[in-house]
């Protein structure tokens, strides 16, 4: 039975402890994980924005293991259908576009 496409918002990414659940679930082959590099932007940014302390070269480091593990998990060139779409909140479009492109069942968010 194929495992179902799931894109995991910046959201869900950005604490540790869901991160890290989320990407053993998806090491177990309980899904398949999408996300782009903007999402990984978007997560890294607001981590670094709320805890000054911390360091960017971690968390790149931390997004370059994700995406060395799950290679297949980084969604690109979605911007021209990112452009069709019009949700409420237009920061969510390039969620739902990647979702889109990657025939993803379902986004995993907190919004």
């Amino acid at each position: 039975m194929p495992i179902d496409v799931v894109v995991l918002d910046a959201c869900v990414l950005y604490p540790a402890s869901i991160r890290d659940l989320l990407l053993l679930l998806a090491a177990e082959d309980l899904y398949s994980p999408k996300w782009s590099n903007r999402i990984h932007e978007e997560w890294i940014r607001n981590l670094l924005a709320n805890r000054p302390d911390l360091y960017r070269t971690k968390w790149n480091r931390t997004q370059r293991l994700m995406d060395d593990t799950f290679p297949e998990a980084i969604v690109k060139n979605f911007s021209g259908l990112e452009k069709k779409l019009s949700l409420p909140d237009l920061d969510d479009n390039h969620v739902l576009a990647i979702a889109i492109k990657s025939n993803a069942k379902k986004i995993v968010t907190f919004n």
